[in-house]
């Protein structure tokens, strides 16, 4: 039967603490202020990225302000390379599966280079190293959460933005059969779209006043994201909050795939 709720309700917490967390890309951008979301959470967050330097900048930030990081330099397109990384972890409780990649460019243009360099990174990655963790998941019999960032363009299309975006419908589609492979073991998998995230990476984009009144135009909010704007949502979809959630698109883009 089932349980019938008790009048004395409390809202479940959006704290981590006692967990661990992995980011992958998260030396930059939105995997960078995923981790540090993620660490003021009160999680524990191994730093995933192919660049030591960066990783040692984050962990220092997330340290500072009273939380616990550590770096692991890994190219996560090893696929051996990411496994070996993911299976020398502690322990993990969440995986924020973040690194990708982008050459915006004419479908005509495309050549089978950007092709395997986008596919490679923004698919085959996402998969291998969401098996891995999923594994460490499994055998640990804790349940967990795997939240793939995939973007607004995992819904729509764009122009100059063909693989890209074929990328990120593949990963809906894997997020939504992984969340049914994964219930059994009480993992959730969701993913994370949003619009354009104003980074270091995407500025030069908006330098051009064509490409910017377009970009607004579309977003029925009328601004562009900013790196708070999804930090928010990685920590709800990996806490206790979101606990009965699974398999699902939480869209961050002000409105644009409302049209």
């Amino acid at each position: 039967m089932a349980e019938i709720p008790s009048d004395r309700l409390r809202t479940p917490s959006m704290r981590l603490d006692g967990l661990a967390a992995a980011v992958t890309g998260a030396g930059r951008g939105i995997g960078r202020a995923a981790a540090i979301a993620l660490a003021q959470a009160g999680a524990h967050v191994a730093l995933i990225s192919r660049t030591r330097a960066d990783l040692d900048a984050v962990a220092a930030l997330i340290r500072d302000d009273g939380g616990s990081a550590e770096p692991v330099v890994c190219d996560v397109t090893d696929s051996a390379a990411a496994a070996a990384a993911i299976a020398g972890l502690e322990r993990l409780d969440i995986l924020v599966n973040n690194a990708g990649c982008n050459f915006p460019e004419p479908f005509l243009e495309v050549s089978e280079a950007h092709y395997d360099t986008i596919m490679n990174l923004n698919l085959k990655a996402t998969f291998m190293v969401g098996q891995a963790a999923a594994r460490r998941m499994a055998e640990a019999g804790e349940g967990g959460a795997i939240v793939n960032i995939s973007s607004q363009l995992g819904h729509v299309g764009a122009p100059n933005r063909t693989v890209y975006a074929a990328s990120k419908h593949a990963v809906e589609g894997l997020t939504r059969s992984m969340a049914l492979d994964l219930a059994r073991h009480r993992i959730r998998v969701n993913s994370i779209g949003p619009t354009f995230i104003v980074t270091p990476m995407t500025a030069p984009f908006f330098e051009n006043p064509d490409f910017r009144e377009d970009t607004l135009s579309r977003i029925p909010l009328g601004r562009l994201g900013n790196l708070e704007d999804v930090m928010g949502a990685v920590v709800f979809l990996a806490s206790p909050a979101a606990a009965l959630i699974t398999g699902t698109a939480l869209v961050v883009d002000g409105g644009w795939n409302a049209w």
